[in-house]
């Protein structure tokens, strides 16, 4: 197997959280490739078990939340399930959304499947105006865990990602992959926060925006500093 390394930005005894980069599957079911993250956690860690506990598209970067014993992983899915587990996405769209807002609309939990209840909170953090068309950065968590759920939503609201190959405009995403060096898609997972139980202060872990969107950012005209380090 092909090695490649992996940045892991927070562990315990009992999870680790790891930065994915954009165009790496998780699961080798979910696509064909030599080298998949579980695969990497697992040799990592030295364990045959390494449970994800969310799922991020392969093009999508960011944090990825693994449970390294069983226990662990029904506690953490009980926690996302309780709205306890909070995923804050960063995405670049087309146009210039509202100041914020909930989108609410039904999404299949699989490709084919029955449309399900899912609910997106978003805000957006700023625009800018360039060629070929306004764009802008939007903060987006969402409230459940469907398919594609922040690229169906954005798409829904008609402010579809940059760099979305199924959701997105073909012929924008050519011209600003030509334009700025945007080529992958352009959401990453910035940040997990684990409402602990009692008092105990929440835990939140950050994973760094990779430079594979931080400059192309810089290039449309967006500093991503003030939003996150």
């Amino acid at each position: 197997m092909k090695k490649r390394s992996i940045d892991i930005i927070f562990r315990d005894e009992s999870i680790l959280v790891v930065n994915k980069p954009s165009g790496m599957l998780v699961h080798r079911g979910w696509g064909r490739a030599p080298v998949v993250l579980v695969d990497l956690v697992r040799n990592l860690t030295k364990m045959n078990r390494a449970h994800p506990v969310q799922r991020l598209d392969r093009g999508t970067s960011g944090a990825i939340l693994f449970a390294l014993d069983p226990e662990t992983a029904r506690r953490l899915q009980d926690m996302s399930a309780n709205g306890s587990l909070i995923k804050s996405y960063l995405a670049l769209v087309r146009g210039r959304p509202p100041a914020e807002g909930i989108i609410d609309h039904p999404i299949p939990r699989r490709p084919g499947g029955p449309r399900v209840p899912a609910i997106t909170e978003f805000r957006c953090l700023a625009s800018v105006s360039c060629q070929p068309r306004n764009v802008s950065l939007v903060e987006a968590v969402p409230r459940t865990g469907r398919l594609h759920q922040i690229r169906r939503h954005l798409k829904h609201i008609d402010h579809p990602l940059i760099g979305d190959s199924n959701y997105g405009r073909t012929e924008l995403n050519r011209e600003m992959s030509a334009r700025y060096g945007l080529g992958r898609l352009a959401l990453h997972c910035r940040a997990i926060t684990l409402k602990m139980p009692g008092n105990q202060a929440p835990l939140q872990i950050d994973a760094p925006i990779p430079s594979d969107l931080t400059d192309p950012l810089g290039k449309i005209g967006f500093s991503v500093k003030p939003f996150f380090q």
